[in-house]
């Protein structure tokens, strides 16, 4: 399976940006899909994730009521659309997709990642 991501770049706080993450090579039916984070020198971290029907979506606390997620149809395809933000940062973003319908929150729930697209929030 591989993963890519598309939309990363620069948006002023209060600002909107949307990510975009498409898979090739599906070679399970059932998966889930999800978005993490990593911030320079830490760890990776969960922010969203969707399940294979893709009518259960899940995020992180700091996500909530600003970020959303949502699948393609028929296309393996999942985005991420982010408002508000509210501080300056710079992450990386990483698609990941796992076996199975339902959702994780932890890394090591999935199987595989894109390569990261990055995201700087400015003033």
């Amino acid at each position: 399976v591989h993963l890519t991501e598309s939309g990363g770049g620069v948006v002023q706080t209060g600002g909107s940006l949307k990510l975009s993450c498409a898979a090739s090579g599906r070679p399970f039916n059932d998966y889930a899909m999800a978005w993490f984070r990593q911030p320079p020198g830490k760890a990776r971290e969960f922010v969203a994730a969707i399940d294979d029907e893709g009518t259960r979506p899940v995020y992180a606390d700091s996500a909530k009521g600003r970020f959303t997620i949502s699948r393609g149809g028929v296309t393996c395809t999942i985005s991420l659309e982010m408002n508000s933000w509210k501080a300056e940062a710079t992450d990386d973003y990483f698609c990941t997709i796992r076996t199975g319908a339902r959702t994780g929150y932890a890394v090591t729930c999935y199987h595989y990642w894109g390569q990261g697209t990055q995201v700087t929030v400015s003033a």
